[in-house]
């Protein structure tokens, strides 16, 4: 092991450490029985400590996603994300979700890297949501030295974003990575308002992912939304795959579900956004219902329990 590797690995056992991590920094309405809401970074917002993930109704019918998105917000969910790659989500999640627009914080993202791409896509993006502008528009998936470098590029992505909050058709620009190291690049390189990654019991303790870039967007002022919560890890090769909206095993049951919501929680997150099966979800928001933080004794046991686990991610994942 060469010294910056060495220093790379050292960095991220004290961060390991650390956990369970304070939420003092982070301001929370807490009510017995309702959903908790957070601050998001400096941005002024409150969220949902669960996010609607705009898979949730992709392939829905129309009544179906009116009724999804209805049962949502009477749960106390105030935020949603949405991506055109996310199937047919957007055209079923527009007219679900336009009679309680104003009263929702309402997230875009785009995989384009390049200006016209992303700006085409923003404008497309925003006519099938029935909305004049987003609370919050994202890169998408940033996961490789070339998305950084194309999204930073005269002519990338970031022009658009720019330009679109300045004309009012973001409020925020965020953006999401599988990825510690292009998740730290994108940090070093412009001050966004969000960050929505994974930040999951295993792949925290057996992959060393996720403390780097949660202690950085922190000392940022960062929002941190969060992505896999309710993660096992990846399929195994004879594993029967019952969630076809899932591309990796979820925790199905409720109490282990539970387990992984108050990981994730229990950081300095504003929110989590669930599995997008709607039946995963559903047990997502009821079990959030019940959240406490954890206690030294549990991230012991879930520690020990990740050691068995293969993580979903692991860190490094960049070569050289």
């Amino acid at each position: 092991m060469d010294r910056r590797d060495f220093l790379k690995a050292s960095s991220a056992a004290s961060l390991l450490a650390c956990f369970p991590a304070s939420l003092s920094g982070i301001e929370r309405d807490v009510q017995a029985g309702a959903l908790e809401r957070r601050s998001l970074g400096r941005t002024g917002e409150k969220l949902s400590i669960i996010g609607f993930g705009g898979i949730v109704v992709n392939q829905a019918t129309a009544a179906q996603a009116s009724s999804r998105v209805a049962d949502a917000f009477a749960m106390g969910v105030n935020y949603f994300d949405v991506a055109p790659s996310y199937g047919n989500a957007e055209d079923m999640l527009g007219p679900a979700l336009e009679p309680y627009r104003k009263r929702v914080f309402l997230a875009c993202k785009t995989t384009e890297r390049s200006k016209e791409g992303s700006r085409k896509e923003l404008e497309s993006s925003l006519r099938k949501m029935r909305t004049d502008h987003f609370d919050l528009y994202q890169l998408h998936a940033v996961n490789t030295r070339e998305d950084v470098e194309q999204i930073f590029a005269p002519s990338g992505a970031l022009e658009t974003f720019v330009a679109a909050r300045k004309e009012g058709k973001t409020r925020f620009i965020g953006f999401s990575a599988h990825s510690v190291e292009a998740a730290l690049a994108l940090m070093d390189r412009f001050d966004f308002d969000t960050i929505l990654f994974p930040t999951n019991w295993a792949t925290w303790n057996a992959g060393s992912f996720g403390p780097q870039v949660l202690a950085k967007a922190q000392s940022k002022q960062m929002g941190i939304l969060a992505l896999k919560a309710m993660a096992r890890g990846p399929y195994g090769k004879e594993a029967a795959r019952k969630y076809p909206k899932c591309w990796y095993e979820p925790l199905s049951e409720p109490e282990e579900a539970l387990m992984g919501l108050r990981f994730t929680l229990s950081h300095p997150v504003t929110a989590a956004i669930p599995p997008g099966d709607e039946n995963l979800f559903a047990m997502a928001v009821g079990l959030a219902a019940r959240f406490t933080p954890l206690s030294e004794a549990e991230a012991q046991a879930i520690k020990e329990k990740a050691a068995k686990q293969e993580p979903l991610f692991k860190y490094p994942s960049w070569n050289g």
